[in-house]
C-alpha cells in the first residue's frame, strides 16, 4: 500500500522543500521533483507553488494533502488489522 507519487508529495509538503523531502525519502531531490510532476499532471491540479525559499501548497493542494493523509492512516489501520 505504497504510492512514491503522494508520498514524495505529502514528504515535501511536510518539508517545505524537495531538497528536505530527497534527504528524508532517500532519493535525489530531482526524483522527488519528477515525482511531484507526474502527481500533477496525473490529477490535473497544481500541489504547489514553488517560490525561492522552497514550496507551499495550492488550495488544491492542501485539499490532496488532507485527504492523502487521511489514506496513509487507514492503509496503517488496514494493515495491523489485517495482521491481527
Amino acid at each position: 500500500m505504497y504510492n512514491s507519487q503522494l508520498t514524495a508529495f505529502v514528504c515535501t509538503a511536510d518539508s517545505g522543500s524537495f531538497n528536505k523531502a530527497a534527504e528524508k525519502l532517500y532519493i535525489s531531490s530531482t526524483a522527488v521533483m519528477k515525482q511531484l510532476n507526474a502527481l500533477e499532471r496525473h490529477l490535473e491540479l497544481k500541489l504547489l507553488e514553488r517560490t525561492r525559499r522552497g514550496t507551499v501548497l495550492t488550495p488544491a493542494g492542501e485539499v490532496i494533502y488532507r485527504y492523502a493523509r487521511q489514506m496513509f492512516a487507514d492503509s496503517e489501520r488496514a494493515l495491523r488489522e489485517a495482521r491481527g
